[in-house]
């Protein structure tokens, strides 16, 4: 099943509103409504799927994030200007919950992804997360934000988890979003509030897996390790992990499907309801 989308990814309505923020030249700016520094006590880093900053979807998503929680958004560049994969690569892989990839489609994706094979091992999210934690390190040498929030989608969920485990102070709150599969150890050392958006059908991270993620959550209970989270499951939504190519809860849904439309558009909503319960101006 194809739609013509499919070799340019799912194209989100409407035109990036922000800018390319001064901090570095290099990530998406979606300003806060209200005068310049209004929203200074909280800002939003929304770390990318594989694709990266040439698709205007994250660009999109930022703003919308801007909007709602009347907030600074930056979308910093994790693969240093030149991203491993092309949406076109992923044209081979089903949209939503339910459709097979098949044998002739695993090997086309093999064939499409092949020439970048190089290119994801050099753009492996501990890279991303370097680049990551540069960019807010030289964000809040300037802006000095009290709170920074994070929300990542599967390659950027695996930079979250990387920088809310290996720097628990970065960030006051984070949504992780279909991340590459999770270690129990970076669970444990993220010390922040935590939302997991999960789809139901996912390549990477098991029913059984998230039930085992939810027992380390709960095991914390009345402890001073407790770390409030949140862990919702959205039908419709699926994942092939593969190559860390979210398709549906994230950054390139296929909101010609009700279903797909339906969680996309209440994921966000969950992340805009946690960032506004756990980082409040």
């Amino acid at each position: 099943m194809s739609c013509p989308n499919c070799f340019t990814g799912e194209a989100l309505e409407g035109t990036p509103t922000g800018t390319i923020s001064d901090i570095d030249n290099a990530a998406y700016f979606s300003p806060g409504p209200g005068p310049q520094g209004a929203s200074a006590k909280r800002a939003i880093i929304l770390l990318t799927d594989i694709f990266g900053l040439p698709l205007n979807n994250a660009r999109i998503i930022a703003d919308n994030f801007a909007k709602s929680l009347e907030c600074d958004v930056y979308v910093p560049d994790l693969f240093a200007g030149r991203p491993a994969v092309t949406p076109e690569q992923m044209s081979a892989i089903p949209q939503r919950a339910g459709l097979k990839v098949g044998f002739l489609g695993y090997l086309k994706l093999f064939f499409k992804v092949l020439p970048s094979l190089f290119a994801l091992i050099r753009n492996r999210p501990p890279q991303g997360a370097a680049r990551a934690l540069t960019f807010v390190n030289k964000l809040q040498e300037s802006k000095k934000y009290e709170k920074l929030g994070a929300i990542g989608y599967c390659f950027g969920g695996g930079v979250s988890l990387i920088l809310g485990s290996q720097h628990p102070a970065l960030f006051s709150s984070i949504v992780i979003a279909h991340p590459s599969p999770p270690k129990d150890a970076q669970i444990l050392g993220i010390k922040a509030p935590t939302a997991w958006i999960a789809a139901e059908d996912d390549f990477a991270i098991s029913k059984a897996r998230l039930d085992q993620i939810e027992a380390l959550y709960r095991a914390r209970e009345g402890k001073d390790t407790y770390v409030e989270y949140k862990i919702k499951v959205y039908p419709g939504a699926w994942r092939f992990t593969f190559l860390c190519s979210l398709l549906t809860v994230s950054l390139r849904p296929a909101l010609q499907y009700p279903e797909v439309k339906e969680a996309f558009e209440k994921a966000f909503q969950q992340a805009v309801d946690w960032f506004n319960r756990t980082i409040p101006v």
